[in-house]
């Protein structure tokens, strides 16, 4: 039997290709903010820094703001590996990355986890295997460096189902995970002392035109239970009709944002009754260990 998923595949495709044309939304730049303002909880001041599909989570200006002296490099959907965003007319070198700068190189295949700092904005929701990426995102990271995310909740949209379980017309949009179904995942990946965190944003817009227009530049329906085919222009009336029915002359719509933090730990040693480690991996338990206990 074939495992349901929650994404199409190729309905994501397509919209991963469309977005790369336009510009980050607008509620996509407000969460970079706000989760910008949360980098303030974090005493380490990173260097190294991957911007995770930057181009549509709008957050790169906050991140240069909040650690303008850092080397940040950011990754794209289809993209194998990080592109060093350029702030010099330096020529590029292979070492730039090792040296912290930043150049218009892009890093080698397979880079070293050495990132300490791993930012995704809104764009974990629109995966198709969650805990593939968080796993990407943990190879990424050098041990204690720290992932800091956002994406949408599952009360996200809540009138817009409503409205479409109500009149048939299947589902509305992919749905959205638990913020503590998200936290178990970040252990089962591998990261330790997740941190959860979510606020509702309330959206409202002047005409149920106005509102789809936006809604359209957030995503595309990727349900595999969506309606499979082309709607008509008399579907669109009716939906604008329903829109403003149901949800007021101004809609308005409920959108839940997630914010999650957790720290790369040092690799646990798998013990059996007889267990060969480095000196260089014994070296840095003994450190680790030594700094948690100091006074």
């Amino acid at each position: 039997m074939t495992k349901p998923t929650r994404v199409d595949p190729h309905a994501l495709l397509r919209w991963q290709t469309l977005q790369r044309l336009a510009p980050a939304p607008w509620l996509h730049q407000e969460v970079a903010r706000r989760m910008a303002e949360r980098l303030s909880w974090i005493k380490r001041e990173p260097q190294h820094i991957i911007d995770w599909w930057s181009h549509h989570g709008g957050g790169l200006e906050a991140l240069q703001r909040q650690y303008p002296r850092a080397h940040i490099a950011t990754m794209e959907p289809g993209q194998r590996e990080p592109t060093a965003v350029s702030t010099s007319t330096a020529a590029p070198s292979w070492w730039s990355w090792m040296r912290g700068k930043t150049t218009s190189a892009t890093t080698p295949a397979n880079p070293p986890a050495q990132a300490e700092l791993l930012w995704s904005n809104m764009g974990l929701h629109g995966v198709e295997d969650g805990p593939a990426l968080m796993q990407r995102w943990l190879d990424a990271l050098a041990v204690d460096g720290f992932l800091m995310f956002s994406c949408f909740g599952p009360d996200t949209l809540r009138e817009l189902r409503a409205l479409y379980a109500t009149q048939g017309w299947g589902e509305a949009h992919s749905p959205f995970i638990d913020m503590h179904d998200l936290g178990d995942a970040l252990v089962h990946a591998g990261f330790a002392d997740p941190v959860m965190d979510m606020e509702v944003i309330s959206l409202s817009w002047p005409s149920a035109q106005a509102l789809l227009t936006e809604l359209r530049g957030l995503g595309r329906n990727t349900a595999p239970l969506r309606f499979n085919g082309l709607r008509t222009p008399r579907w669109q009336a009716r939906l604008d009709a329903e829109l403003e029915q149901q949800l007021g002359p101004k809609p308005k719509l409920s959108f839940e944002i997630i914010y999650g933090h957790a720290f790369k730990p040092e690799p646990r040693v798998k013990v059996q009754s007889e267990t060969t480690i480095t000196l260089d991996t014994f070296r840095g338990m003994t450190r680790n260990t030594t700094r948690k206990n100091s006074p």
